[in-house]
């Protein structure tokens, strides 16, 4: 059963004169009984704070992280995050042979491995926001919402990010980080649902970045050897 709207009921105090006197009376009015719901907001900046390691095509791999507000408009309260705004894709490995290995010596060999990236960006507006709140799947401690339009299926993330797979019908996703494989952003989530009782709107705004790399190429230990831009 879902619960009960909250609503939002005033009594108010009018002075007013009697039709039939001239004695001025109290007049006591219920106003106002419009539903009263609230907004949970989830913020994707433009704003590099970290890195963590992914497993993309079977290999670990680094992978910039962006700062993730989330905050909501009766209490107020204000919670940080990390989220991954690139979806990559494995695309070749190179090798760079060192004078030395036409001596049979290869340790000096460099090797690369090159990821493209397809990230999604607001197009037309420098902020592009999104009213998230009917597409959201909660299950054993993992919280996802999808969204799809213009021939992109959208994934943003919440749980254990080692288990994460890139689902094949998914274009572009958003993986949420904490310190808790996700829990604090679920359980944050989870909480602000609850205190604010009618089934609030969650409202997710993406901040476009100035800069949107096209690779990444990646040394054999997954850490980035160089960002390649648009």
């Amino acid at each position: 059963m879902s619960p009960l709207p909250e609503l939002n009921l005033n009594l108010g105090i009018n002075n007013g004169k009697s039709f039939s006197s001239d004695k001025e009376e109290i007049i006591v009015t219920r106003t106002d009984s419009a539903l009263h719901k609230h907004t949970i907001s989830i913020i994707i900046s433009d704003q590099e704070v970290g890195k963590v390691f992914l497993k993309i095509n079977n290999r670990q791999v680094e992978v910039p992280t962006y700062k993730l507000i989330v905050t909501d408009d009766k209490t107020n309260e204000t919670e940080a995050y990390q989220v991954t705004r690139d979806t990559l894709n494995f695309v070749k490995t190179t090798t760079k042979k060192s004078f030395l290995s036409f001596l049979g010596i290869k340790k000096f060999d460099k090797t690369s491995f090159l990821y493209e990236n397809i990230a999604y960006e607001p197009l037309s507006e420098t902020i592009e926001k999104f009213d998230i709140s009917r597409y959201r799947s909660l299950s054993q401690e993992k919280l996802t919402y999808r969204l799809s339009g213009d021939k992109q299926n959208i994934l943003i993330y919440a749980g254990d990010i080692n288990d994460f797979t890139k689902p094949n019908d998914i274009s572009q996703y958003f993986i949420i980080v904490d310190d808790h494989d996700g829990k604090s952003f679920v359980g944050d989530i989870l909480y602000r649902e609850k205190f604010l009782k009618l089934t609030p709107k969650v409202e997710m705004q993406i901040i476009r970045r100035s800069k949107v790399s096209k690779n990444f190429e990646y040394d054999d230990k997954g850490n980035i050897r160089r960002t390649i831009y648009f």
